[in-house]
C-alpha cells in the first residue's frame, strides 16, 4: 500500500458534481492498493498516518499529528499510486489490486483510521472524482505500508 498525505486547509472530493466528502483543516490522503496487500498493510498504514508528526506546534516545528491538531481525514483511492513507470512512457497498472480486492483493503484502511479517533471522509471507490484541496504548507509525505 501506498499513501500520498498532503496537509490541507481543506479539501473536498465532488462525483457527478456533488460533493461526496469534505474536511477543513487535516490530512487529503490518496491511497494505492497493490497486489498482495492485506488488512493488516491497510492497519499499519492507518496508524502510520493518525501518528505522523507534520503539524506545527507553538514554536512551528513538525510536532503534532493529526489527532493532536484536532483534523480529520479526507481518504481518496488511487490506484495510479502504484503505477510501474520503468518502461518507457506509459504507466504499467499491472502490480495493482483489482477492485474487488482493492475496495475492502480500502474500507479497512478507513476503517482503522477512524477506530483510533480519526475523522474520515471519503470519496468513492472507483469513481471518477475531482479532488479539490488547499495545501497547506506546501507539506505533502509519501508513506508506504
Amino acid at each position: 500500500m501506498r499513501a500520498v498525505c498532503q496537509r490541507v486547509v481543506e479539501a473536498r472530493v465532488v462525483v457527478d458534481r456533488q460533493v461526496v466528502g469534505e474536511i477543513g483543516r487535516g490530512l487529503c490522503v490518496f491511497v494505492g492498493v497493490a497486489r498482495g496487500d492485506d488488512v493488516g498493510a491497510a492497519e499499519r498504514l492507518a496508524s502510520k498516518i493518525a501518528r505522523l508528526r507534520i503539524f506545527p506546534d507553538d514554536e512551528g516545528r513538525f510536532d503534532r499529528s493529526v489527532l493532536d491538531a484536532n483534523g480529520r481525514v479526507l481518504a481518496v483511492s488511487q490506484f495510479t499510486l502504484i503505477a510501474g513507470t520503468a518502461r518507457g512512457s506509459r504507466p504499467d497498472f499491472s502490480k495493482a489490486a483489482p477492485k474487488d480486492e482493492a475496495e475492502p483493503i480500502f474500507d479497512a484502511f478507513c476503517e482503522a483510521l477512524a477506530a483510533q479517533g480519526v475523522p474520515v471522509q471519503r470519496g468513492v471507490f472507483g469513481a471518477k472524482m475531482r479532488v479539490e484541496l488547499v495545501n497547506d504548507g506546501p507539506v505533502t509525505v509519501v508513506l508506504d505500508a
